[in-house]
């Protein structure tokens, strides 16, 4: 990963992701959040369905938008239960306003930003 990129990354918590919309076919561009987690990068959000993770279920190619630029990437869905507990147990502590570590291994969705 470029160094330009990992240091907007680290800067941005709020991030605007483009994705292909699984019926349409068409760009879907919304602000989300970045997490960091074991020296990764991670997109998640509270329990519950969202539509920018089915649509990366779809198809995992994204453009993640940084600070001017557009970035290529790819989403790896985690949903292997023990990652999930591994990644959330480390994000989830850390947010005042989030429901319970259970809730969201059970429940949110959880995706790696893998750029090349």
């Amino acid at each position: 990963m470029k160094d330009e990129v990992r240091q907007a990354l680290d800067r941005q918590q709020t991030v605007d992701i483009t994705t292909i919309g699984r019926r349409t076919g068409q760009p879907r561009r919304i602000e989300t959040w970045r997490y960091t987690a074991a020296g990764r990068y991670w997109l998640t959000g509270s329990p519950g369905a969202r539509d920018w993770y089915a649509n990366l279920v779809a198809h995992p190619e994204f453009t993640l938008h940084l600070d001017g630029m557009d970035v290529p990437a790819r989403a790896r869905l985690v949903t292997d239960p023990e990652e999930r507990a591994r990644i959330f147990g480390a994000i989830v502590p850390g947010l005042t306003w989030a429901d319970s570590l259970e809730s969201w291994i059970a429940g949110s969705p959880l995706a790696e930003i893998e750029i090349d």
